[in-house]
């Protein structure tokens, strides 16, 4: 699953990533590794997809979409999009999907580790001014302002971290309020926000984005759901199954960690209002320094909510076809 509710630019533009040196441009030779890796599938076969979207996709397809190289402009190449299949919805399909696309030999938890200590090293390259720039969109992701936003979200969520070691000790304070008169939820949402850590900066991002759901996870992912009119769900994740979704933030960290720019490719349905040609669009995300691969690409199927995208992320195939015309491909990135 995945998160698009703020703009990363900002984020982006915050961080001086660590000095890199100037490496040479590499051949397409790691995405014809990866489309030997991913089994492909024809759009028809991919479910959830309306008509419109099918269509347009299998256009690409057909036609490819012609990549330039931002810092380098007479590097193209075509690209033909095509499915890479399912990946599990367990949290962990941004790093999944990531891992498919790119045809990497590493799993995607390794996946996740490298993201976040890239993020947590370029990090400790910013000013004061701008880790405040950075822990403000940090903030506005998981732990909101809930005297504001209700004029684009129906439900608001804070994210909190509890030690797996304490949760023993929560429970029994719990209990403890409980005990006094007070209703579960309400003393499950006193003792959590008042013992566990929210995420509301960079250090407590990097403790976020590390938890897979995994048994040797540090810490728990609490979740508090809020309405308008107050408290509605609190999910104790008693399991501790629950993975940290992969973010904007931590796009912008895997496209610097690999030097390759990254696209989400979104497709809106008829709940988007959009028409065929605008139905499917392209997110980039770039690195923090050289590029140095072509770009891969991500699918996300989009729901026009409130614009703020989908929730899960499946590999696409993008395989290198002969140098034709602008004219003649489906998209010019």
């Amino acid at each position: 699953m995945g998160k698009l509710r703020c703009d990363s630019t900002t984020v982006s533009e915050t961080f001086q990533s660590s000095p890199a040196p100037l490496l040479p441009w590499k051949d397409p030779s790691p995405l014809e590794a990866a489309v030997n890796l991913v089994e492909k599938s024809t759009w028809e076969n991919v479910i959830g997809l309306e008509d419109q979207q099918r269509r347009h996709l299998q256009r690409l397809q057909a036609k490819g979409v012609l990549w330039k190289n931002p810092k380098e402009e007479a590097t193209k190449i075509v690209f033909r999009l095509s499915h890479g299949g399912d990946v599990e919805a367990d949290g962990n399909c941004l790093f999944t999907a990531s891992q498919k696309a790119m045809g990497l030999k590493i799993d995607a938890r390794e996946l996740r580790r490298r993201t976040v200590k890239r993020f947590m090293k370029d990090l400790g390259s910013v000013t004061d001014e701008g880790r405040e720039v950075i822990d403000s969109a940090i903030r506005h992701l998981y732990s909101p302002d809930l005297k504001s936003g209700w004029g684009i979200h129906v439900v608001q969520e804070v994210k909190l971290l509890a030690k797996k070691e304490d949760r023993e000790g929560l429970d029994s304070a719990i209990s403890e309020l409980v005990t006094l008169g007070m209703q579960r939820e309400m003393a499950a949402e006193s003792i959590y926000k008042e013992r566990c850590i929210a995420v509301d900066d960079g250090l407590s991002w990097g403790k976020y984005m590390s938890i897979s759901g995994f048994p040797d996870d540090e810490y728990d992912i609490i979740t508090l759901q809020y309405t308008e009119e107050g408290l509605l769900t609190v999910d104790e994740n008693r399991d501790g199954h629950a993975a940290a979704f992969g973010d904007d933030i931590a796009i912008e960290c895997l496209a610097t960690e690999f030097k390759r720019e990254i696209y989400v490719v979104q497709a809106h349905g008829s709940d988007a209002m959009v028409d065929e040609e605008n139905c499917v669009f392209f997110l980039p995300h770039r690195p923090r320094g050289p590029i140095c691969e072509p770009p891969f690409f991500l699918f996300m199927k989009g729901t026009g909510w409130c614009g703020a995208g989908a929730d899960h992320y499946e590999p696409l195939v993008a395989q290198p076809s002969l140098l034709v015309s602008q004219d003649k491909v489906a998209l010019v990135l």
